[in-house]
């Protein structure tokens, strides 16, 4: 699940509603896709639990580094039950143990009745248990193909003489994801040399005196840590579960409720082919029709589903601005000036943009800025070079009225932008990166991706107009202004329509209040302590360090005494 949801980290995928799906359409994707590949008699997925594990109440420190759980995984997770259920695949857990428990005992049970077991997991840990009929199979993705790691494939991995090593080097190495310690000094290559000289983790602490210079002297120093680590990297083989053949048997889905549960998650695509699928599938067992569908054996099940899968969803296809009718107007003359500010000074909310020569307000110059008050139409102010203070002037009285919403997309550097030129915006105001921010705090806030997302739109790329990054781009002063004014048109267009959307979503949220007494307010205030620069004094600061060192000590020895034994403050465990 966690795979799924960062391999779309740049490109989230969000439904109309604002749902983040990311995590949901990789995991289908990837369950469909080894079904289909892998035709199992039997599968189940396995999961962790929040009760605390074995290896938690031997080491409080063990997996104490995690970070929490992305929202848009824990918002994933009732979905992906519903998904389990609809497909009527079994879901098992142990209060006490981990998913890499259960996985290891269901392995090694199974391997006594005869079967040949799949752990369908990156983790190299899981090596461990790889045996003649125990197979580590290790999804790829586009940059490298599906493993299978049988015997000889850990062997020659992990470079031992026996599986049952894997365990002593994960202990020797230690794993900084899961705070296991192992042994001071010993990395990957050191722990393969020692594993080949001493044979596993007793016997290098047997003879560690054997161990020359500064690292034999660490690991004597730290056996009992090394001895910690080995025993935190061994799957445990005794967790309550059982192999119950019939539930775990792979079963026909619920096409019910997986078409409900797309139609929610808005997995057109997919559900057509699934769907469909299924009702081909129908038809051919009603008319023992000879066909090349793939059945399988059990209960003459579709190889579910038989279906061409995504490894990587289909690109959206977005609308661009050649799909639309838009009435985008270049404004160049005072006159024209003139009369967009009469039009302006009449409109209850009007969206702004500024383009400049550069990414730092207080350094790069203003080029023209672009208004939109009406979807699909927008103006765009061309400042000619030496004009600028004079043609920002001109739209003051638009940009500080006191009862017109101006609307921008990270309003704070506008803001910073114009102020140069002796212009303040004034409240009210709403910044549709800021207003995202409070909605969707985990996930990209750009322009671009803001309106893929909830618009359903590809804005015109900067790069059509002033190329890729490096010595050959053009400064945005140097575009054609035939290019130009489109692309600055459409920016306060697209976040115009973007407002429209998220100041409902704020509203449903009940966030509103929090942005607009808040967050709003604070923008000027920002802006200027940015402007002005924060003086402080090097030496206090330093001298209030050290004070505060010698505090933190003090309150942890306090801590420490009325707790009665000894334990890591910082821990949150």
């Amino acid at each position: 699940i966690y795979r799924s949801y960062f391999a779309f980290s740049k490109n989230p995928r969000i439904n109309s509603k604002g749902l983040e799906t990311s995590a949901v359409l990789g995991f289908v994707n990837s369950l469909v896709e080894v079904i289909k590949k892998e035709n199992p008699t039997h599968i189940a997925v396995v999961f962790d639990t929040p009760a605390a594990t074995i290896r938690h109440e031997e080491y409080s420190e063990y997996k104490a580094n995690r970070e929490a759980m992305p929202e848009g995984i824990s918002i994933a997770l009732p979905y992906i039950d519903q998904l389990l259920e609809a497909f009527n695949i079994s879901k098992l857990y142990a209060d006490g143990y981990e998913a890499d428990d259960v996985i290891g005992t269901l392995a090694k049970k199974a391997e006594k009745q005869g079967f040949v077991t799949y752990m369908m997991t990156p983790d190299k840990d899981f090596a461990q248990l790889v045996s003649e009929n125990i197979l580590l199979y290790r999804p790829g993705n586009k940059w490298k193909p599906t493993e299978t790691w049988g015997v000889q494939e850990v062997l020659n991995k992990f470079e031992i003489q026996d599986v049952s090593q894997v365990i002593d080097f994960l202990g020797m190495m230690g794993d900084a994801v899961d705070n296991i310690p192992g042994l001071p000094g010993v990395g990957e290559k050191t722990a393969k040399k020692l594993l080949a000289e001493y044979g596993n983790m007793e016997g290098l602490l047997e003879n560690a005196h054997l161990v020359k210079g500064k690292l034999g002297e660490k690991i004597q120093a730290h056996k009992e840590q090394g001895i910690l680590s080995k025993r935190l990297a061994t799957i445990l083989l005794d967790a309550p579960v059982e192999i119950d053949e019939a539930a775990l048997a792979v079963k026909k889905f619920d096409a019910e409720k997986v078409q409900a549960l797309f139609e929610e998650l808005e997995f057109r695509n997919l559900a057509k082919r699934l769907l469909d699928q299924s009702e081909i599938h129908e038809k051919v067992e009603k008319s023992n029709a000879d066909t090349s569908q793939k059945i399988s054996p059990n209960d003459g099940q579709m190889d579910l589903f038989a279906i061409g899968v995504d490894d990587t969803p289909p690109t959206p296809s977005y609308q661009t601005i050649e799909d639309l009718k838009t009435n985008y107007t270049l404004v160049e003359s005072s006159e024209q000036r003139a009369t967009l500010l009469e039009q302006l000074l009449q409109q209850q909310s009007v969206c702004f943009d500024t383009e400049t020569t550069g990414l730092n307000p207080l350094k790069a110059d203003i080029i023209g800025i672009s208004f939109s008050y009406q979807k699909n139409e927008a103006y765009y102010v061309h400042i000619a070079e030496g004009q600028e203070e004079a043609v920002v002037n001109e739209f003051k009285g638009f940009f500080e009225h006191t009862e017109i919403e101006k609307i921008a997309q990270n309003l704070k550097y506008d803001y910073k932008m114009l102020a140069k030129y002796g212009v303040h915006i004034k409240a009210p105001i709403f910044d549709t990166m800021l207003a995202h921010y409070l909605l969707e705090p985990d996930q990209r806030h750009n322009m671009d991706v803001l309106a893929q997302n909830y618009l359903n739109y590809s804005p015109v790329s900067i790069e059509t107009l002033i190329g890729k990054k490096g010595k050959n781009q053009l400064s945005m002063r140097q575009a054609p202004l035939e290019q130009l004014y489109p692309y600055a048109c459409e920016d306060a267009d697209i976040t115009f329509q973007l407002k429209e959307i998220f100041h409902k979503k704020l509203d449903s949220s009940k966030s509103y209040e929090v942005f607009k007494k808040i967050e709003m307010p604070l923008i000027p205030v920002l802006s200027a302590m940015e402007m002005e620069g924060i003086k402080i004094d090097i030496d206090a600061l330093s001298d209030f360090s050290k004070e505060l060192e010698q505090k933190i000590v003090e309150l942890n020895d306090n801590v420490q005494q009325l707790a009665g034994t000894p334990f890591n403050l910082a821990s949150p465990k």
